[in-house]
């Protein structure tokens, strides 16, 4: 990346408006959530995702993984400037599809259906913070008690990474302030 400050004249930074001389710019915090039971064959696509994600070892990209969603996750949330979740779909699009997601404070029954978007909701009241967000739902297809995901499903899970890895590469180019 071209650096202007270091290409322009000495006093060029003198002359620019305070505010815009000493606004600091870096690469966007990424965040990479994926969620499933791993125990659950296909389930498992979301966490599996994460690992994918991790081991690629970029610099201001994190992955972290859990059963499910909880509310306590509002403050890794809040904590980035973009949120991948990543979960298997057990109907829809083959091999993987996304959605752009908005804070929505919904209400469940039980904890064990806390949406992304009631996460972005808590983020943004708890915190003052609303990552731009998306759900990467990878097609799975079996769900029964077996650790181990389906060839078929594993074929989407290497399309879903190629996918995300330049997403993410994308969005880490576009300069947070």
């Amino acid at each position: 990346m071209l650096d202007l400050a270091a290409a322009a004249p000495a006093d060029y930074a003198a002359s620019m408006p305070i505010s815009l001389a000493t606004q600091q710019r870096r690469q966007a915090r990424v965040l990479v959530f994926g969620y499933g039971n791993p125990g659950r064959q296909d389930d498992g696509l979301g966490p599996a995702a994460a690992a994918g994600i991790e081991a690629l070892g970029w610099p201001d990209v994190t992955a972290m993984d859990n059963y499910q969603l909880s509310i306590e996750d509002a403050v890794d949330i809040a904590a980035h400037d973009v949120v991948w979740f990543v979960d298997a779909a057990r109907v829809g699009a083959a091999p993987f599809s996304v959605t752009r997601l908005t804070p929505a404070a919904t209400y469940e029954f039980t904890s064990h259906l806390i949406r992304p978007e009631a996460i972005l909701a808590l983020a943004d009241r708890c915190y003052g913070r609303t990552p731009k967000a998306f759900l990467l739902a990878i097609r799975g297809y079996e769900f029964a008690f077996i650790e181990a995901i389906t060839p078929q499903a594993e074929q989407n899970l290497k399309s879903a990474l190629g996918a995300l890895s330049i997403l993410i590469r994308t969005a880490q180019m576009e300069v947070v302030s």
